[in-house]
Order: structure tokens, then sequence, then C-alpha cells
């Protein structure tokens, strides 16, 4: 029988993206403890398939079925609430409810799975769901970050009293979170916070003011940073506070969403200005040290925003490559002519760095949050390091793999637009590019984060048993990385923060896929370590090729 000839327009819907992951499969037995891996097997197995089809699909309709908000009930009651389409409240489900990735990190038993879940698995659940859907990723990320700052910071009776919703399973009982810090004046400048908290006759507190970008508006509980009255003047005098939606008695808490955000991306999701008009919250932690405590939530977000920048290369690249083995032109496939295989491979090292960068700063989150002080330093740096570097090389990789798909990555039908508009997100939300370059720089100067990093990725490279030239070659970028990341630390260096950062990411990210190809046997994740030095760190001459030094493949 002749075989049917391919649709001229390829089209990837319906792919499992769990197993055709091919990488992944690699690396995730370098990471993940064999039982809990085979364990976590058929729930990747279930979430690729769910991310290739049906959760796309989703996706797509709740993106152009945007929320909306209601002001009243239609018996004239004013009781405002978010409307969000039926999609939208399936991928909810599913993300809350059936995965419990926000859940995860807070409970004892997850998805069959007995004692506390490591980071990494809910990273990868998370990796998978984003190639699908972006917006939800960002409340289910709040609300992981909302139970982890008010379990480390808020007092018994609060965290007695609140936390087991944002334990729950069930979808109809579970807690939504958010953070509204975000005000007209104040930007990332936090010391100028003008919300004001007082308390009242019965000594609750009350908190007044306009909050001007605020995720996941109508969720069940915030945090919002406040000055209370008295407090002084700048970062000393603000403080954080729990805001739930409903009072006790079951009706809304005193503040309005006063509208909802037209974004460029996200549009599954609402973001919104509210008003808070007396609307009663309770303290969490120490009064003045509101910022300190928020900087735990904003950090993971952060580290969260990293994995979706990761998620959105990665989907953005196996399109690519799809369209790219399957399309003919010319009398070739496209993946079979020179200036696509660079393309593709220039699409692929971002997306394959973010990836590396994702498990090794969630192993230190694992080590960090498990009692391992030395852990801290490095956590420290590499979080901002994935937010600041993969988030900014999202909005190339998914512009430039649109490409591929040519006029039909235009089109609104496809995944490409969608992606694009998305990951510009990342680099803007929980710090902009230059605000977290600028935190690379303070874990180098308050957390003495550099030796602990520097220290890290040596033990790697060490570990590697690559080619000496090579190894040598990533040693000595990494420490001239991390001199020009002292200097920027030193006064008046902080113009250096980003080439700094960008110079540390590059070359731990180097020196970590070096060492997962020599442990997986992997000739061509080396041979991407070796392109990010060549290409992303070192000196070249724009008119040369380019090749690979000879002796960087000599076996050790």
């Amino acid at each position: 029988m002749t075989r049917a000839a391919e649709h001229p327009v390829p089209d990837r819907h319906g792919q499992n993206l769990y197993s055709t992951d091919a990488e992944l499969l690699k690396l995730l037995p370098l990471y993940l403890p064999p039982a809990l891996l085979a364990h976590m097997q058929p729930h990747f197995e279930r979430l690729g398939t769910l991310a290739g089809g049906p959760l796309d699909e989703l996706a797509h309709t709740a993106d152009i079925n945007p929320p909306t908000l209601s002001h009243r009930s239609r018996t004239g009651l004013d009781e405002q609430k978010v409307v969000k389409h039926p999609a939208y409240v399936e991928m909810e489900r599913l993300a809350l409810s059936e995965f419990g990735l926000a859940a995860m990190s807070h409970r004892e038993e997850t998805l069959g799975w007995k004692g506390k879940m490591p980071p990494l698995v809910k990273y990868v659940l998370t990796y998978l769901f984003v190639q699908a859907e972006f917006g939800l990723c960002c409340p289910v990320s709040m609300t992981d970050s909302l139970a982890r700052t008010l379990r480390k910071f808020g007092s018994p009776e609060l965290v007695e009293r609140f936390l087991p919703r944002f334990q729950s399973l069930d979808f109809d009982t579970l807690a939504q979170g958010a953070m509204f810090m975000t005000e007209q004046a104040a930007g990332s400048d936090i010391a100028a916070t003008l919300t004001r908290a007082s308390q009242d006759e019965a000594r609750q507190w009350r908190l007044s003011g306009d909050k001007w970008f605020c995720s996941n508006p109508d969720a069940d509980f915030a945090m919002v940073l406040a000055r209370p009255d008295g407090a002084p003047a700048g970062m000393k005098g603000v403080s954080l506070f729990l805001l739930p939606r409903r009072l006790d008695d079951g009706t809304l808490n005193h503040y309005r969403i006063i509208r909802l955000k037209d974004k460029l991306g996200t549009r599954s999701m609402a973001s919104g200005e509210i008003r808070l008009e007396g609307a009663i919250a309770h303290l969490v932690g120490e009064p003045g040290r509101g910022f300190q405590q928020m900087a735990d939530m904003v950090n993971n977000s952060r580290l969260s925003n990293g994995v979706r920048a990761a998620g959105l290369m990665r989907r953005a690249v196996a399109e690519a490559e799809y369209i790219a083995s399957r399309r003919r032109a010319f009398g070739q496939r496209l993946d079979q002519m020179p200036l696509m295989q660079r393309q593709l491979q220039k699409l692929r090292l971002p997306a394959e760095q973010a990836r590396t960068m994702v498990f090794q700063t969630a192993l230190a989150l694992a080590r960090s949050d498990g009692g391992d002080a030395s852990a801290y330093p490095l956590l420290r740096i590499l979080t901002p390091l994935i937010k600041f570097r993969a988030c900014r090389d999202a909005r190339k990789v998914t512009g430039d793999a649109m490409e591929v798909r040519g006029g039909c990555g235009y089109i609104e039908e496809w995944a490409d637009p969608r992606l694009v508009r998305d990951a510009h997100l990342g680099s803007i939300w929980e710090g902009t590019s230059n605000i977290v370059a600028l935190d690379v720089i303070r874990a180098v100067q308050r957390e003495n984060s550099l030796p602990v990093l520097q220290a890290h990725f040596g033990a790697l490279l060490a570990e590697a048993g690559i080619a000496p030239a090579f190894a040598a070659a990533l040693r000595d970028a990494l420490a001239r990385a991390a001199e020009l990341a002292h200097t920027a630390a030193q006064e008046g260096g902080a113009v250096l923060a980003r080439q700094a950062a960008s110079a540390l990411y590059h070359c731990s990210s180097a020196i970590a896929m070096a060492w997962e190809g020599a442990r997986a046997g992997s000739a061509q994740r080396v041979g991407w370590a070796q392109a990010v030095l060549l290409h992303r760190v070192l000196p070249r001459d724009p008119l040369s090729a380019g090749t690979v030094p000879a002796d960087w493949n000599t076996a050790s």
C-alpha cells in the first residue's frame, strides 16, 4: 500500500508532551530517586497527554474568552465576582485539585506519594502544564507561595485557622491565593507604599488604599503590604497582612475590584485594580518587616516564573522542531537545510539552559528547606539568575520559533501567538529585569553567594569527566564571571549587574549541562554546553565560523 502523503501544514496537536520530550526523559533519572520517578511516571504521562491535547484546547478557549467583572447579582445585591469561562474553571480543577500543584508542597501525601513531595516534582508538573496554559500558573504559584509565607511567618493561630484550606485538594473548599503589592506611585519601590493599616475599637486591622495591579483579584486570600498608622516612613514602616476575600459571616470583605486589566497576555486569568475600604486583615509576622517576609513569597514566585519561562521555550522549540521535520520546501525537509538547522540550534540552547537551571535551583530549594544552611546562599543567587535570564530568553525564543511555522504562526488558531504574548510577562512581574539583576548583586553582597555558587558548580565540573581543555575553559569562564559579579557588587559597580547576571547564568548552566551530558551519556548535551560557552560567553570574531576547538572534544 502507498502511504498517504502528509498534510503540508504540520499539526503537532495530540502528542504527549512528556513522552515525546527525549531530553526530559534522560534528565529525570539524574535528579529524582528511582522509586519516586517510577511512582510519578504515570502522572507525568497523564499530564503530558492532557497538555498536548485537551488542556491545550481549554487554554485556547479561555484565551479568547477572558474573564469579566460582575458588580451585582441579578436580584440587585452588591456582590462583585469575577466571571470565568468554564474552560478556565476546568483548568483550575485540573491544576489545583487533580494534580495538586499549589498544595503539593504543603501536604504529607499527594498523588499517592506518602511524605513531602520534593520541589522538583512540582516543577516538572508545572513545566508540562505551562506548555499548554500559562495564565493559570500565576494563581497556582501565588497560592503555593502564600501558603509557604503563611506557614513560615504567621502566628500559630493564623496557621491553624487558614493553612488547611491551602492544603486541600477538594475543589469546592480549597483556597486560592494572591499578593497585592503594586501601587501606582510605588511600583518596585516598596518603601513608597501608601496603603494604610489602622486598628479599630475591636483591635482588628483595617486596610485602606489602592493596589494597582492585582492578579487573581478575587482570590480567597491575599498577602498585602501596608503601612500601619504611626509607622516610620520607608521600608521599615511596611508590614505584611493576610486579607480574606470573605469574612467569618460569609459576606464580602470591605474592598472592591475597580476594573479588570486588558492585558497583552495571560488573558485567561483576571488581573484587576483594587480599592481597600477598611478591609479587615490579619497581621503576619513582625510589624515593620513586611517586605522581608513578603520577599520569601516573591522569591518563590520568581523561581516559578523561571520554570514557566522554561516551559514556554520548550513548547515553542518542540513546535518548531516538529514543523521543520515534516514541512517540505524546494524538494527538502526544512530540517535538512543548513540555515534551518542553525536556527533550531539557536532556539534549543536557551531552552535547554533554562531546563537545566530549573533542575539545579529546585535541588537547592529542597536542600535549603531541608535545613541545609549552606544551600540557602546558593538558592538565593540561583533564583534571581533564572528569573532574569530565562524570562528574557523566552521572549526571543517564542518569537523566533513562531517564524519557523511561517504565516500560520501569526494566526491565533495556533499556540504561537499566545506563547509570544505570555512570554513577555516573566521579565516584568515580580521584578523587572533591572530589579532582578540588582537582586543577584544583593545576594553577592548580603549572602556571600559567590563562593557557594563557585563551589557547587566546581564540584559538578569535577564530577563530569569531560575533556580537560573544555573543563579548563569552563572553570576559567566561571572564575571570570564571578570576578565581574564581585566588581558589580562594589560601590558604583551596579551598572554591570545585568552583564554579571548573564555571565553567571551562562557559565553555571554550561557546567551543569556538561555534567548532565556526561552522566546521561549524551554527547549532544555536552555539545550544547560547548555551544553555550562558545556563543554566549567567550569573545569571538563575528566574521568567523565559530567552530568548537578540537581539544574540547578530547576525552579526559
